[in-house]
């Protein structure tokens, strides 16, 4: 675009990538705001400028975790939308069961709200721990749909899979160590109730990506060949083969590669057509979690994307277990997958505003000569004067001998600390020279790729990068960044993301881009007095429910949104974030306890300093005040 050409807003999305990643689900209107389109209808539209100027003026301010539990449903419309279409053309004769893992999102107002968007689908839940079970217990679950047991089963879990049995769940406990078959048994002779069976197998086929250490033969879960077998025996011996309904595995998460899936699916398949040849009458077969999400829209398979679609995936699925049943003559089984990042990943969207921006390094800033400047700042000063497209190298170079001289002399006491600084911005001022002469060349060195990456701005943002996104900090895990206003004004400034934690970890300096990883996010120039919101998207998928309390900023502020039948927004539920009394709490220290501390204080300055009772109670109510207060940025 030339530099006269006016900036459009479909320029933004072409920037941002909203057509590559956003799924539909994302839209530009006209007067810049980015809006939220649940049902992919870009006449249905929730605008998140003015969704978050209505929660402001209820006092519910960033940052805020926006859902949008319409889209939970279209999501688990396209996924079982796909396996049906996949049934249909390849003729397959048994049906595809959706399940929800819990851990992905634990949630309940995610979990009941994909239960009842996926009633008509059977959606059931997997769950891998007894407090994971003791929820999905008690929510209402369709009559087809099955309750998944994975993790580490002692008897205390498989009492209490009984109970859930016993209150009409479908459960199935897999088995994932040969122990749990043995206590399974053990258990058996004593009940007269007991739930289904599964085994998960160790497969030899691993996934690719993040996760991909989670499958082959040194995964921490299933069984290997030699102890399927012992199972299966252990279980006809002792009557039970009838209970073995399920064969289960699982190859990673975020998987990015199809053909990695194929070799499960026919690996898997054939594990299973064996089992069932043995005379055991399964009927089910899990191919577990994996389905990825396209994160910076390059259908690629690179960890942040996924060369292939849900149909595709769908496709592979039911065509190779068809396949595979077909040769070995068996019944196909009934198909269930564990799809829980592609349900949730696009439902909730953090909105954060900035604060002050961070300058990088300045340039020279106006200096001008004294005409008694050390030598080497009047080296300096010559560079910065004289440098050019066709010189930069060389004066970037030389610049650097001359910063390492004045650092020496500074050392040595010959510089004095005004002579210091104006050699540092002299410094500066041809780095960022340099910088923008090597974009006039048709490859940029590497040495001013990474020069540039230290001149960006940082924009501080009213977050906790260890709350709100601890992928991103732990796994370098990229999500969509946008502003969601001035999207229809060219962004001048490019910046890196630093949240309000004391811990340099605390930043965001990878962002999705189509071809690489970019370094910097495009923004605009704040403005004084007014806001400037940023949107962290894709983030559905896992982010709540492994956000820590680092620096104890806890839970952001939360608020369901919704279409209404007319295509209105509504913002149909809000739930408070964390006050600073909750976060407190989680470690010891309750507020029980540190009023009775500061009431102790308190006394002690009163009956020894002079303090007034008056002023006691004044300090004792201004603490008790800022324990109710939000842990963000007012």
């Amino acid at each position: 675009m030339s530099a006269t050409a006016r900036f459009t807003i479909d320029d933004a999305a072409d920037l941002y990538g909203l057509n590559r990643w956003g799924n539909g689900y994302l839209t530009i209107n006209a007067d810049g705001h980015l809006c939220v389109t649940p049902s992919r209808d870009p006449s249905k539209v929730v605008n998140l400028v003015q969704v978050v100027q209505e929660l402001s003026r209820r006092g519910t301010r960033p940052p805020l975790l926006l859902r949008f539990p319409q889209l939970l449903q279209s999501q688990i419309e396209d996924l079982a939308g796909a396996f049906a279409a996949a049934i249909k053309e390849y003729n397959y004769t048994r049906t595809y069961h959706p399940v929800f893992p819990i851990k992905v999102n634990q949630g309940r107002q995610v979990v009941e709200a994909l239960l009842q968007s996926g009633w008509k689908h059977s959606l059931g839940l997997e769950v891998g721990s007894v407090p994971e079970l003791l929820a999905a217990t008690v929510l209402p679950t369709p009559p087809e749909a099955v309750t998944i047991c994975n993790g580490y089963k002692d008897r205390n879990y498989l009492s209490a899979a009984v109970t859930a049995t016993r209150l009409g769940k479908n459960v199935i406990v897999v088995m994932e160590k040969p122990f749990e078959v043995k206590n399974y048994i053990e258990m058996a002779a004593g009940q007269d109730v007991m739930p289904m069976l599964g085994i998960r197998i160790r497969l030899q086929a691993r996934g690719s990506g993040m996760w991909e250490k989670s499958g082959g033969s040194a995964s921490k879960f299933g069984l290997s060949t030699a102890e399927l077998i012992q199972a299966v025996d252990d279980l006809v011996k002792a009557g039970l083969e009838k209970n073995l309904v399920l064969l289960h595995f699982h190859i990673g998460s975020q998987l990015t590669e199809i053909r990695k899936l194929k070799a499960a699916v026919r690996e898997g398949a054939r594990v299973y057509a064996k089992v069932a040849k043995k005379g055991v009458a399964l009927g089910y077969l899990d191919v577990g979690g994996g389905l990825g999400v396209d994160y910076d829209g390059s259908r690629t398979s690179s960890d942040a994307s996924m060369n292939y679609s849900v149909q595709e995936y769908a496709n592979d699925v039911i065509y190779t277990v068809s396949e595979v049943c077909e040769q070995e003559n068996v019944t196909p089984p009934r198909i269930i997958s564990e799809s829980g990042r592609m349900l949730t990943a696009y439902h909730s969207v953090l909105i954060t505003d900035t604060r002050a921006p961070i300058p990088g390094f300045l340039g020279a800033n106006g200096q001008t000569r004294s005409g008694r400047e050390p030598q080497v700042v009047r080296d300096l000063f010559y560079l910065s004067e004289n440098i050019s497209v066709k010189n930069y190298r060389e004066c970037y170079h030389d610049a650097l001998e001359y910063r390492d001289q004045l650092y020496n002399l500074f050392d040595l006491g010959y510089i004095s600390l005004e002579d210091r600084a104006k050699g540092e911005e002299l410094f500066w001022d041809v780095a960022h020279k340099s910088v923008r002469f090597s974009h006039t060349a048709k490859f940029q060195a590497e040495e001013f790729q990474e020069l540039e990456s230290k001149l960006h701005q940082k924009y501080i943002c009213n977050f906790s990068v260890f709350q709100s996104i601890p992928d991103h900090w732990a796994l370098d895990q990229l999500f969509p960044i946008v502003p969601i206003h001035r999207l229809n004004e060219s962004p001048t400034i490019r910046a890196s993301l630093v949240d309000i934690t004391c811990d340099s970890d605390g930043q965001v300096d990878k962002f999705v881009d189509l071809k690489d990883v970019k370094e910097a996010l495009d923004v605009h120039e704040t403005r004084p007095g007014e806001p400037y919101w940023l949107a962290f998207l894709l983030i559905g998928a896992y982010q709540d429910t492994m956000g820590d309390l680092h620096n104890l900023f806890g839970r952001v502020h939360e608020a369901d949104v919704v279409l209404d039948p007319r295509g209105q927004s509504l913002i149909r539920e809000v739930r408070p974030g964390q006050n600073a009394s909750d976060t407190l709490a989680e470690f010891g220290y309750s507020e029980e306890f540190l009023l009775e501390r500061l009431e102790s204080a308190l006394r002690e300055r009163v009956n020894t300093d002079g303090m007034t009772r008056e002023q006691a109670d004044a300090l004792a109510a201004d603490y008790k005040t800022r324990l109710g207060t939000y842990t963000y940025l007012d």
